[in-house]
């Protein structure tokens, strides 16, 4: 297996960041099994926040796939950070595969939202997820990078197989087709959601099980990264979601689960606690969104971040 990027000493400060539970740090052995694995899965997600900010604060609006560039952003910066999609998966896997889960990374196409939920034809590649395989041979795929209506815990690669996500969401994966493909016979992963037990299931995106390489996800990293219009969203949209962590019932052998989450899209903060999403606050200026993201992501930007969004598509100028 080709190791991970980081050492011993970076993952016991990873720990720390997370406030992983001691009786899961590396120096108490736990066993790889899925009660661990959900523990992790919880912390990465309520410790490193879903958000594309150095596509729009920063001066070089660009996005490093690096190991290292990756760990310092998410751990060592220690000012509330975290990544998009890819910056988070990848930075989980490396931490995964030091810890000595089998573990590898897989290409998703996902369909855009309309009207709030997805909806429409599925797009190019321009999302990733972890698949672990556990030692007794169950698979789980990991989606720390997804944000919104994403896993908050792993889910069995199991056709069918629901799962409780937040509130009175349901998730599930099923093994299936999409209207796109050609050839019906070759059957990927769908990821599904769906507000109650008794609405509609919404196909959000499809995997293969076939692996994806670091030379692929640069060249999906410059799209999302850099594309301007068409279907990219991440060039004209500043998005954050931080998934809440608190006590919970009837879990995995585990005292703390996801219990909400709060978001920004441009100058709208919005939290959910279980059951309805209610808008929190509007920000109008730069000055407003610079002091929301502290206020209710503990999210530091420098001065020299800041500046960076002077003149771009995204920056709130009160009319």
């Amino acid at each position: 297996m080709i190791p991970s990027a980081y050492t011993p000493s970076q993952i016991a400060l990873y720990e720390s960041h997370i406030s992983l539970p001691t009786r899961f740090h590396t120096t108490s052995s736990p066993p790889l099994d899925i009660t661990y694995l959900t523990a992790l899965h919880i912390h990465q997600i309520s410790s490193a926040p879903y958000e594309n900010l150095i596509l729009h604060y920063s001066q070089h609006h660009s996005v490093s796939l690096d190991p290292q560039v990756l760990f310092e952003k998410i751990v060592g910066d220690k000012r509330g950070r975290g990544g998009y999609c890819m910056e988070n998966s990848i930075f989980f896997n490396h931490v995964l595969r030091a810890l000595g889960w089998e573990v590898y990374m897989v290409g998703v196409r996902i369909r855009p939202r309309v009207g709030g939920v997805p909806g429409g034809a599925y797009i190019g590649w321009v999302h990733i997820v972890n698949i672990v395989t556990l030692p007794t041979g169950e698979k789980y795929m990991l989606d720390v990078g997804f944000g919104g209506d994403g896993a908050t815990k792993p889910l069995p690669m199991i056709s069918g197989a629901t799962v409780q996500n937040l509130g009175s969401q349901e998730i599930r994966l099923i093994h299936s087709t999409i209207p796109e493909q050609i050839n019906q016979s070759q059957k990927l992963w769908i990821y599904q959601y769906r507000n109650g037990a008794d609405k509609e299931w919404n196909s959000f995106y499809a995997f293969p099980e076939t692996e994806f390489l670091a030379a692929d996800f640069e060249i999906m990293n410059f799209y999302t990264s850099q594309k301007q219009g068409g279907t990219n969203f991440q060039t004209r949209t500043v998005l954050i979601v931080r998934f809440l962590r608190g006590k919970v019932e009837g879990g995995v052998g585990l005292e703390e689960g996801i219990v909400g989450k709060v978001m920004l899209v441009n100058g709208e903060v919005k939290r959910n606690d279980g059951g309805k999403t209610s808008v929190v606050k509007i920000c109008k200026t730069e000055e407003e969104r610079v002091a929301a993201l502290k206020e209710y992501f503990d999210i530091d930007l420098t001065e020299e971040e800041i500046a960076g969004i002077r003149g771009r598509n995204v920056e709130l100028i009160e009319a």
